[in-house]
């Protein structure tokens, strides 16, 4: 307020405090009150963050996104409730997503299934969620180590109050699958160049890059695709509908 009065050329007098800004001492004693008062600010932030900290380090669920599988804690309660329907498909998609390895066949799915994220009510009385899974979502789900009976911080993971879900082997296994997949998309990225002249992808041996490696470097994912073929103008099919074929006439 004080710089919008200041641009156009406004005095601010204080009625409760002998200071205004028309004079010297009157806006050395308004920036010291503004200095102050966001000092204020930024010790009771810390404060919040270290009481959220503690009370995450105690296993407490301090609020935030409520995951599949559990309903809010009971009045006067920190811990979360296990919600026993919503737990089985967490067990279901974290054994398909085992199965299938990749997530986006988990994500074909469990649309093909029905299978929805969990529907929540605001206090407005608003209803959100129960759409179907996007692969954000999925990756997220099987990030999160609140199945595992903790309450993550930051990248902390404390012991929670509440009840595990997912068994800890099979949390284990997804999260060796994910992080397979995650380093075979990142050498497969890592093996294609793109000519900045001609714009044409190459792979390391300088040949043109073959198809798989084309829809990684596009962004798909090479597990749900059956690609045959070398990349050629009109030579290549993709197999199953999910995606269009790639236009690779402009890398051949």
């Amino acid at each position: 307020m004080v710089e919008t009065f200041d641009r156009h050329d406004v005095s601010f007098v204080s009625v409760t405090q002998s200071f205004n800004t028309t004079s010297s001492m009157g806006r050395l004693t308004l920036n010291i009150l503004l200095s102050f008062a966001q000092f204020e600010r930024e010790v009771t932030g810390e404060r919040i963050r270290d009481k959220i900290a503690a009370s995450k380090k105690k296993g407490m669920w301090m609020g935030g996104h409520l995951p599949l599988g559990y309903d809010l804690p009971a009045p006067g309660s920190r811990s979360l409730v296990v919600n026993p329907g919503e737990a089985r498909t967490v067990r279901h998609i974290f054994t398909l997503y085992r199965d299938l390895g990749s997530v986006h066949a988990l994500e074909q799915r469990l649309r093909e299934d029905g299978i929805v994220s969990k529907r929540r009510e605001t206090r407005a009385g608003k209803i959100t969620g129960g759409q179907p899974f996007s692969r954000g979502a999925l990756f997220y789900l099987l990030r999160n180590r609140t199945y595992l009976g903790k309450i993550p911080h930051h990248d902390i993971s404390h012991p929670g109050l509440h009840s595990a879900i997912v068994d800890p082997a099979l949390f284990a296994t997804v999260q060796d699958q994910m992080d397979t997949n995650a380093r075979r998309r990142g050498a497969t990225r890592s093996k294609v160049a793109q000519s900045p002249l001609t714009g044409r992808l190459f792979d390391v041996d300088g040949q043109p890059a073959d198809v798989a490696d084309l829809c990684v470097w596009q962004g798909w994912q090479a597990l749900s695709l059956l690609c045959l073929g070398r990349a050629s103008a009109g030579s290549t099919a993709c197999l199953r509908g999910h995606h269009p074929a790639p236009n690779l006439s402009r890398h051949a």
